[in-house]
This record gives structure tokens, sequence and C-alpha cells, in this order.
């Protein structure tokens, strides 16, 4: 692919992606139906998916950004629903979707069958991601969402390539298939173990916040890399670092951390974006290689490939929430909210994604013995289908129905006042400190400056209860806001004058520079970006 259709394809999909921000539409569902509308326009270049790029390219990163923004405690606590999901759910598809095929589908080998099972039964990392985060779901819905797509692509691929295996004649058997996965799985965790505690080490250690955070641009594709490398799973190595290393970000230095998230978050933007078109602009090429299988005969099978994958994941999700809760005593002590809404809302959340395709494109065009492997080109159709049916379907109707169950959102005052007891003890224990260290002789401090400290300590004590309080009925702002505001505002004043200084030649660009950056760190200090 030459540089303009790929720059062109990122800077297309960031600028639809930022436009859906304004719309109530989310972002991936616009990007999808971008892609779909843009794959017939004149002069649109075929971006076929190629999967020696977007499996040990596209997905580690994808992968990194998604764990480092899962909570390790929140993912341990819920350990047993992510396993039965990500592990359980996504074999008991590859059978159930790859048996119907095989009955619906005439002359498909169910080994073949099989394949198609493995390729569509992941949920998609990104996809998940972006809907739980955009519809503000409960945070134990949300971890088992995102710790489902972080682990299930792993299972997928080792259950794909058992069936690959089956297909061209290199022969498995199910006991082959189940230690294949076993060394995978066991395989994957071990590199990412071995891995994370150099890594972290490494990042601790570099005083250069821009050596740090190329080393953190770096990490997941080593991980991926590695593991892939000995045979084991890429994916789960990539996982089990980037939730050692989001766990332990605290102890990385604080320039690396402002640094660290913006460069994250602008290659998760960047890449989520670009994903989410490309599985749009797919369509012409699925269509184009549709070969001898008619279009409306394909989309009979693609209705009823939909179906059971929508079936599949509800008579799975049932069982395994009600089924264990029945039988062990502990966990219906240690989950006693449990109801039916919450499995509705993860049995709907499964939309398939770009690892999908990815996996499907990778299928080969021959079999051992030299034939053509079999219905490959209604394989790659039936994934296309399944992947823009869950997210367009599944993805419009989430949210009404979150609205219609009445799932309740996240309590933000609970939220709140947890933050604001957690700040109290973390002043008080800053503030006996300051009254020791000045008891020092050595550290003897004017006395404004020692107020300045008391006074900055106070500011961050209390302006997390001032917004439980009462707000400024004019501004609509705590007092804590109108702060904020006001001291943007100073601080403007004072970056206009600095421009204007420099413009008049009194200092140089490299002042203006060292200037401006004291600046941004001041307002970075007295600012807290509202996130949602």
């Amino acid at each position: 692919m030459d540089a303009m259709p790929l720059l062109m394809l990122i800077a297309c999909s960031a600028v639809i992606a930022a436009a859906a921000r304004r719309t109530p539409v989310p972002a991936p569902l616009l990007l999808v139906a971008a892609g779909l509308l843009a794959s017939y326009v004149p002069g649109i270049p075929d971006y076929t998916l190629d999967p020696e790029i977007v499996l040990p390219l596209l997905l580690p990163p994808l992968l990194h950004t998604a764990a480092l923004d899962s909570s390790y405690l929140d993912l341990r606590a819920n350990a047993r629903p992510v396993a039965l999901l990500s592990v359980g759910y996504v074999l008991f598809a590859t059978i159930a979707v790859g048996y119907v095929a095989y009955l619906v589908v005439p002359d498909l080998p169910l080994t073949a069958a099989l394949v198609l099972g493995a390729v569509i039964a992941p949920p998609d990392a990104v996809a998940a991601t972006a809907i739980a985060r955009r519809l503000k779901l409960p945070n134990r819905i949300t971890t088992i969402l995102q710790g489902e797509s972080l682990v299930n692509d792993a299972t997928a691929i080792t259950a794909y390539k058992v069936a690959l295996a089956a297909v061209v004649g290199e022969g498995a058997t199910w006991g082959e298939g189940i230690r294949e996965f076993a060394v995978a799985a066991a395989g994957g965790v071990v590199v990412g173990l071995i891995l994370m505690v150099p890594l972290h080490w490494l990042r601790t250690h570099l005083k250069e916040p821009l050596l740090q955070n190329t080393l953190s641009l770096l990490i997941p594709f080593v991980a991926y890399a590695a593991a892939e490398r000995v045979g084991a799973s890429g994916v789960l190595a990539v996982v089990v670092v980037g939730l050692y290393l989001g766990h332990r970000s605290w102890q990385v230095d604080f320039a690396t951390r402002l640094q660290e998230a913006a460069v994250w978050k602008m290659v998760g933007f960047i890449l989520e974006s670009t994903v989410f078109a490309l599985i749009g602009l797919q369509l012409r090429v699925v269509l184009g290689g549709l070969g001898e299988y008619g279009v409306g005969e394909s989309i009979w099978y693609a209705f009823a490939v939909f179906i059971v994958v929508v079936a599949a994941r509800f008579a799975w999700v049932f069982p395994a929430t009600f089924l264990p809760r029945k039988l062990s005593s502990r966990i219906r002590e240690r989950e006693p909210d449990t109801n039916w809404t919450g499995p509705v809302i993860v049995g709907w959340a499964g939309m398939r994604g770009v690892v999908s395709l990815a996996i499907a494109f990778s299928i080969p065009l021959t079999m051992d013995d030299g034939e053509a492997f079999p219905a490959r080109n209604l394989v790659l159709f039936l994934t296309f289908t399944t992947v823009i049916a869950t997210l367009v379907v599944q993805g419009l109707t989430l949210p009404p129905l979150i609205r219609w169950l009445k799932i309740p959102s996240p309590d933000v005052r609970a939220e709140t006042l947890a933050e604001a007891q957690a700040q109290s003890e973390a002043s008080a224990a800053a503030e006996r400190l300051l009254t020791e260290l000045l008891a020092e002789e050595w550290n003897d401090l004017p006395q404004p400056l020692a107020d300045r400290l008391r006074t900055v300590m106070d500011r961050r004590r209390n302006a997390v209860w001032e917004r439980l309080g009462a707000v400024n009925e004019a501004t609509g702002e705590s007092a804590d806001g109108t702060y904020r505001r006001l001291a943007r505002r100073m601080i403007g004043a004072e970056r206009e004058v600095f421009v204007e200084l420099r413009d008049a030649r009194r200092i140089d660009d490299e002042m203006l520079r060292t200037l401006l950056r004291r600046l941004d760190l001041e307002e970075a200090a007295a600012y807290r970006e509202e996130t949602g």
C-alpha cells in the first residue's frame, strides 16, 4: 500500500471519529458506515486487511492500551465470569456456529465450518471497550466485558489453528487441540510474567521521559513477538505485561506518566478509528471474491449465522451467570445483587471486530494436497456480515436496551465521596510529614513559602469536598471550579504577555518555550480535566 492512501485513511478516520463525538451515534458505528459507503466511491483503493499487519502490528497496541486502562484488582475479583466468557464461551461459540453452518451450507465440510466458528467466536476488544466507555455501564459489567475481550482472542486464535490444521490435512485431534491451547495459554502467561518485571524496572530507571515513552511504545510489540517466537500466545503476553505495568504505574516518574497517558490516548484514538473504518472498507473486497456463491443465497447463510451467534451468547451467558450461584453459597454471598438484567447486557454486548476479519483473511487459498480451501470466499463473506451485523444491530440497540432495563449508571456522588475521603486521608499524611520536615533545622523555610505549601495542600483536600456542596447559582460551578477557571484566565494573561515580549524581540524563542512550559505545568496543576 502506498503511503498516500494510508495517510488518507488515517486522516479521514480521525475526522469522522471526531465528528462522531458531536452526535449520539457511537464512533465505531459511524466509522463502519463511512467505510461501507466509501468502499464504492470511485478512486478509493482496495484496503484489503493483511493479517501479517493487523495481528502483529495493530492488535498488540490495542490490547496494551485496554490492559493499561483495566484494573488488575477488579479483574481478579471477577476472574470466574471473565474466564467463563473468554475461554468457555469462545469454545462453545466455535462449536455452535460451526455446527449450524455445517448444517445450513451445502457441501461445507465440518472442519471448515469449525474454522468459521473459531474466526467469529471472539467479541472485539476495541468495540467492547468503546461501547462500555460511551454508555457508562456499571463497573462490574464493564470489567467483565473488558476482561473477556482481553483474553478471548488468544482462545479464538488457538481454536482457529487447530481447526485449520484439520482442514488443510495436517491432522488434529481433540487431545492435540486441548494440549496446544494449554501450551499457548500457559506459555503466553509465562512470557508475560518473565518480561513484566524487567520492563517495569527499565521504565523506573530510565531518567529521560522521552526514553521511557519510547520504551512504552515498544513494549506491546516486544511482548507479542517474544511469545509468538516460542509458540506461545502473544495476546496473553501483552495482556499480562499491560496489566502489571498499569497496576505499577504509580512508581513511574510523574513527567513520564503525563506524557505516556497523552501518547497512548493519541495512539489508541488513531488505531481504533482506522480499524473500524477498515472494517467497512472490506465490503467491495469481500463481495468481489464471493465467486460461485450467489449474493441472495449468501445473505441467507449470513442471517442464519448471525442468529446463532446471538443465540449462542445468551445460551452461554445465563447458565454461566446463575449455575455457579446455584451450586456455591460462597458465590451467592460474594455476588448478592446479581439479577437477570446484567446477563442481558453482557449477552447483547457481543460485537465482533477487526480480529475476526484479520483471522479470516489469513485462511490459506489452498490445502496441503493443492486443492482450494473449501468455501474460503464464503467464510470471508460470513465473517464480514457477522462483524457488520453485530456492530450495527447490537451497537445501535444497546443504549436503548440499557435505558429500557433501567441499568443504573455509576453513582457519581458516591464516587466523589470516596475520592474526597481518600484525598482527606492523603492530605492528613502529607500535613503530618510537612510538620516534621519543617521542624528539622536544615529544612528552614521562610514563613510565606511554608504557608504556600499548606495552602496548596488544603486546596487539594477541599476541592473534592466542594464538588459535593453548593454551586455558584450564576455559573453553576463549585468553588473549586471557579478557582480553576480564574487560574486559567490569569495564566492565559501571562501567556499573552510572554508572546508579546517575544514578538517585540525582548526575549527569544528559547526563553519563550521555557516560560510557556512553566505555565503549562501550572495550568495542568490548576485544571483537572473532566472525563466522560
